[in-house]
């Protein structure tokens, strides 16, 4: 029997996060430039938001471009670019037929011009699909979100729209690019590296991370029902002990 089939339908992740890593590296096994790579990873990002909705995963994540990615070499971010939008472009029928709603975090404005209208014009026509919401972070850094966060909350403050009684958690999350977005439950990070990136610092406080060496072009679905069932086989305590946990279940 399938992993798939073994994984408890009531305990899947509400929202899922991920980290897309390997595309260089898996483009250099093949003797190739690392564009190659992103192309190929296309097809990962396919097949993960199309396994996700199958299992219900509310809400799934995808760190498509970091603030530091645009210190790659400007073929490759041209490259990428490019990539995005014919991508987008093809994808948003799929999105349509799946019913998925498509997002985006990071600072958009930065993007190209073109990137920016084919992102807009999928945002639009998916708007209101309601099966699962596919979230993109394009030019994103969870530094800078909190740093504009405290910004914005500064500002309240200077002009007395708030007290700095009211400064707390619920201020500072409804304040971030994810505030109606659900902190992720579960973090998967692709070829075997294992940190974060500066990626949702604020939200993954408290989440479950995944670690595989496989690396991002080569991920399917059977590697996602992998990480929800290792997810699925941990405690999550949220800083209560194994005792509380149990009590409350009974």
């Amino acid at each position: 029997m399938s992993i798939e089939h073994n994984l408890d339908p009531n305990r899947i992740p509400k929202h899922i996060a991920v980290i897309m890593d390997g595309n260089g590296r898996w483009a250099k096994k093949q003797g190739k430039f690392r564009v190659f790579g992103h192309q190929h990873g296309v097809k990962a990002v396919n097949e993960i938001t199309e396994g996700a909705a199958e299992l219900g995963v509310e809400y799934l994540t995808l760190y498509a471009f970091s603030t530091e990615n645009w210190n790659r070499p400007k073929i490759e971010i041209n490259a990428l670019m490019s990539l995005l939008v014919k991508t987008i472009k093809k994808e948003t029928p799929t999105l349509m037929k799946n019913q998925i709603k498509l997002t985006t975090i990071g600072q958009i404005d930065s993007l190209p011009g073109e990137c920016k209208a084919e992102l807009q014009q999928a945002i639009d026509a998916t708007k209101d699909n309601t099966r699962m919401t596919l979230i993109l972070a394009l030019s994103y850094s969870a530094k800078w979100d909190i740093v504009n966060s405290v910004k914005k909350i500064a500002v309240q403050y200077k002009n007395g729209e708030i007290d700095l009684s009211d400064i707390n958690e619920n201020l500072i999350s409804g304040s971030l690019s994810t505030n109606r977005i659900p902190d992720p439950d579960l973090m998967i990070r692709t070829s075997g590296e294992h940190r974060i990136s500066n990626y949702l610092l604020w939200e993954m406080a408290y989440s479950e991370f995944y670690f595989t060496d496989v690396l991002w072009p080569d991920f399917r679905k059977e590697h996602l029902h992998e990480a929800i069932s290792n997810y699925q086989n941990r405690e999550r305590r949220f800083g209560k002990t194994g005792e509380q946990i149990a009590e409350k279940k009974n």
